[in-house]
């Protein structure tokens, strides 16, 4: 989702059309649903452990968005006369987010300790992505993260009134949906690294605006899931480690989310610039 930038004179432009590593990872997260499925919370548990509640999995979700909102209010602070020196901060926090996150999938009961690893890393990629972004279009990243958190209450205001049921029908097409989005992310970025670019998901045209729509809504659809799983997790009675590992799953749903809108919104500027 991290989308690469360009010098033009002594600004920092975002390349809006271009869907980098971070896009595809965080696609990839989704596809398939790797973190969140009921079999992860299918865990033996010890007697007398303790076990997993939805207000444990919301109060660990909160403790993350903190951390990656603190990490990216640091990256914005420290680099905002000059933007561009944020791009080691951004390479480095996408690729030890990433390596983070793969640690927490395959070592669940590491999750207390890798996840808020994850989420100060994931917040350096975040704060300089976002100065990047708003040294072009001032107030976009503000205008990204209240549509993210407005987009999070809606959907979960929809699945707890029973607007948006997660039946199998759901689950699957939005499994498949986001499996797509990663497939095309993927095959843009490796005929980019060619020299190759997909026209249709570059600049800011109706069509490439149509397609970051798409990837929107996919995006909020999958808190869906997140919401629905962790349910099914507490009724399962689930180990309490687990609810680190639940707020990591809801927390890279987010940053997906958010790079989508901001991206998004950049597309809609550039229009009328």
């Amino acid at each position: 989702m991290l989308k690469f930038c360009k010098r033009r004179s002594a600004r920092v432009q975002p390349r809006i059309a271009s869907s980098g590593g971070p896009a595809i990872f965080h696609a990839m997260m989704r596809t398939s649903n790797p973190t969140l499925t009921t079999e992860t919370f299918n865990q033996p548990i010890a007697a007398g452990e303790q076990r997993m509640t939805i207000q444990g999995a919301v109060n660990k979700t909160g403790i993350l968005l903190v951390l990656a909102i603190l990490s990216a209010a640091f990256t914005w602070n420290r680099f905002a006369e000059n933007p561009g020196a944020a791009m080691p901060f951004v390479i480095g926090g996408s690729i030890g987010g990433l390596i983070m996150a793969l640690v927490t999938c395959f070592k669940k009961e590491w999750s207390a300790v890798t996840a808020p690893i994850y989420a100060l890393l994931e917040g350096l990629v975040l704060g300089g992505v976002s100065l990047i972004f708003n040294s072009k279009w001032n107030g976009i990243a503000l205008q990204a993260g209240m549509l993210t958190f407005g987009t999070l209450f809606a959907m979960l205001a929809a699945y707890r009134s029973g607007l948006i049921r997660a039946t199998e029908k759901f689950k699957t097409g939005v499994i498949a949906a986001t499996g797509g989005i990663f497939l095309l992310y993927l095959v843009s970025w490796i005929l980019g690294m060619f020299g190759v670019p997909m026209g249709f998901m570059n600049g800011s045209g109706m069509l490439s605006i149509g397609i970051s729509v798409f990837v929107v809504i996919i995006a909020a659809l999958n808190l869906v899931l997140d919401f629905d799983v962790i349910e099914q997790g507490a009724k399962l009675g689930a180990p309490k480690y687990l609810e680190w590992y639940a707020g990591f799953s809801l927390l890279v749903t987010l940053v997906w989310l958010y790079l989508e809108i901001l991206r998004l919104l950049a597309k809609l500027n550039s229009r009328r610039d």
